[in-house]
């Protein structure tokens, strides 16, 4: 029987609304729980960032969140999970740098899939390594929202928050977001006290930067993409444009071309960027941006970047393209 969000349920679109309901759920999740604890793996997305919040008011310290940072996250994003969660918020935060070991696994491997596979399936190692370190874990808690139930019982995709984890580790689900669309997950988030851009931060893929490097990942490469996803970030902030665009990032392919710097020749790889508006994602427009806002880009990416001598711009609709390049 398919699942059913509570018909007489309020959209949560004030602060009180969301104050209203994160009451409720810390009162659910405290009857649920009892004395046990809590494991949650906390992205640094807005949906583990808001449950973690969420949590931490209801039980504290027996919440235990674990952040991967697996390499191939935006700068300093896993600085962030560290001053907002621990430093902040007093949450009991195990960090664990697994840079070396993702992308030591990803080295040579050109198929996207197999990239998505290798990542996805690393993490699952890697979270359930920490924790099988911890004792009286009994719940597991996981930032499902409404669209994921929707999309799973649709047969859409499968509901990327359920399984996964090896078959000694059987955990009772926490999910005090379940019932709420994106939009309301960003109000309760926002009335919790997360940072803004955090609660409004934009779609990022599971794979992260992973799926921006296209081809073979290497070092130097994703930390191209890296370094030119910050610059393009820091100016659409400063031009006005954060909030307003849904989603913009750079991509750096692996193929190289000739280019002139001081000189001399130079054969380096291009950096695409791409920025794009939509309210369904099946269907995305290009966010045209001004020709001094990408004179000013193009300078910005080549003085800056190592290993970059063109900038492209990317103005591709879906369909046909997807929004990601892998």
């Amino acid at each position: 029987m398919a699942e059913v969000r509570p018909e007489l349920m309020q959209r949560i679109t004030t602060p009180e609304l969301a104050q209203r309901y994160i009451d409720g759920k810390i009162e659910e999740i405290r009857a649920q729980v009892g004395d046990k604890k809590v494991l949650l793996a906390l992205s640094g997305g807005v949906d583990s960032s808001v449950v973690a919040a969420l949590l931490i008011k209801a039980i504290g310290q027996q919440l235990v969140c674990v952040h991967v940072n697996h390499g191939l996250l935006r700068k300093g994003e896993p600085e962030q999970v560290i001053q907002v969660f621990r430093n902040e918020m007093n949450a009991n935060l195990i960090y664990v740098d697994a840079t070396d070991r993702f992308l030591d696994k990803l080295a040579g491997v050109t198929d996207p899939e197999q990239k998505r596979m290798i990542i996805g399936g690393e993490f699952i190692e890697v979270f359930a390594e920490e924790a099988r370190k911890l004792d009286g874990i009994e719940f597991l808690a996981q930032g499902t929202i409404w669209p994921d139930i929707l999309e799973s019982e649709a047969g859409i995709k499968a509901h990327h928050n359920a399984g996964g984890l090896p078959e000694d580790m059987k955990f009772e689900l926490v999910e005090p977001v379940r019932i709420l669309f994106k939009d309301e997950v960003r109000v309760v988030g926002k009335e919790l006290g997360l940072p803004d851009n955090m609660v409004y931060r934009q779609p990022f893929p599971g794979p992260g930067l992973g799926v921006r490097c296209p081809g073979a990942i290497t070092r130097d490469r994703l930390e191209a993409v890296r370094e030119s996803d910050a610059i393009l970030r820091e100016e659409f902030a400063k031009n006005g444009l954060e909030g307003k665009v849904w989603q913009y990032f750079t991509v750096v392919p692996d193929f190289k071309s000739t280019g002139v710097k001081d000189g001399k020749r130079t054969f380096d790889w291009p950096c695409i960027i791409r920025a794009i508006n939509t309210t369904d994602v099946m269907e995305v427009t290009v966010e045209h941006l001004s020709d001094e806002l990408i004179d000013h880009l193009v300078n910005r990416i080549i003085s800056e970047v190592p290993g970059i001598n063109r900038v492209l711009f990317d103005y591709t609709p879906k369909p046909p393209a997807t929004v990601e390049y892998e």
